[in-house]
């Protein structure tokens, strides 16, 4: 686990929001801190090497992905030895939060980002909006964003009715419009699923020349927890800081797909087979070589009208 604190052996897993802070709070106080910006947000700041990354998560989403309900930005902290600074929210809240703002605010003037040789900001969903809308706090920063909402401003994304909820929420004051608060960064990629239309959606709204968007087919709409299972996210995160974040390192990346059920469940599903039972056969076998796996057993037996070897 991280360098970056005092004791490891204690678990965060299942605490709720409050006893989740002070447990945070109590792990990084030799080398960190811990500051509540008001009832659902804090901000948890770990000084070590000469990179910092700057990650916006959401605490039911540790407390469902890390074993120990650490924030999720720690592990690549460790592994490389950065600094981390995570925005942790208390449920969805795209960070809309003048605490949040303010907070943001005082690093600028303290001149906290300007203190590192490389910033990079990472988010997903709801925290991918975040990471990118953040970043103009800190020019020249590098952004991650996994499925990110450029918006939810009804004016320019009502065809997302995914959380009509926020729809009176302002997206359209300080750190605002993610799209342009990218301009302020060095570089920022944007991956996604085109085939999940909203977040395709999106992404196109985040186009600019000093944007990459990354396609992962197939991939649906829970990169982050699929990235982590697979074991990429982190060396996501490395590749980005390191100027080698690119589309083929993607897919090299997303080859670990290969083995990865949720992923090969998809994909049997996407391909019918009555149009192509060779494909269908493919998959099938490539599984049930390194897998148990009865679906794709039954499916096999199906396109060869035979039962499976």
């Amino acid at each position: 686990m991280p360098q970056t604190a005092v004791d490891f052996e204690q678990s965060l897993g299942e605490l709720p929001w409050q006893g989740w802070l002070s447990g945070v709070s109590a792990l990084v106080s030799a080398r960190g801190s811990l500051t509540r910006l008001g009832p659902r947000h804090g901000a948890v700041y770990v000084k070590s090497g000469p990179t910092l990354l700057v990650s916006f998560e959401n605490h039911r989403a540790i407390q469902a992905l890390s074993p120990h309900g650490y924030p999720l930005g720690w592990d690549a902290a460790h592994r490389f030895d950065w600094s981390h600074l995570g925005l942790i929210s208390d449920g969805d809240t795209w960070f809309r939060d003048a605490a949040v703002f303010a907070h943001m605010d005082a690093l600028v003037d303290d001149g906290v980002f300007d203190g590192f040789d490389r910033v990079l900001f990472y988010g997903a969903g709801p925290c991918g909006y975040a990471a990118a809308a953040f970043s103009v706090a800190a020019p020249g920063a590098t952004v991650v964003a996994l499925q990110p909402q450029a918006t939810l401003d009804p004016g320019l994304a009502a065809w997302d009715r995914r959380f009509v909820g926020m729809r009176r929420t302002s997206f359209t004051d300080r750190y605002g419009y993610a799209p342009d608060m990218l301009d302020a960064a060095r570089d920022a990629f944007i991956l996604f699923d085109p085939d999940q239309r909203e977040d395709a959606m999106h992404a196109a709204l985040c186009a600019r020349p000093h944007v990459t968007l990354l396609r992962a087919r197939g991939m649906g709409g829970m990169l982050q927890s699929d990235l982590l299972h697979m074991g990429c996210l982190a060396e996501l995160l490395s590749a980005a800081a390191g100027d080698r974040l690119t589309p083929q390192r993607v897919g090299q990346l997303l080859r670990a797909r290969r083995d990865h059920m949720p992923y090969l469940r998809r994909l049997l599903t996407r391909l019918n087979p009555g149009t192509h039972p060779r494909r269908v056969e493919l998959l099938c076998r490539a599984v049930l070589r390194r897998h148990t796996a009865p679906r794709f057993a039954h499916r096999l037996e199906q396109v060869r009208g035979a039962p499976a070897v």
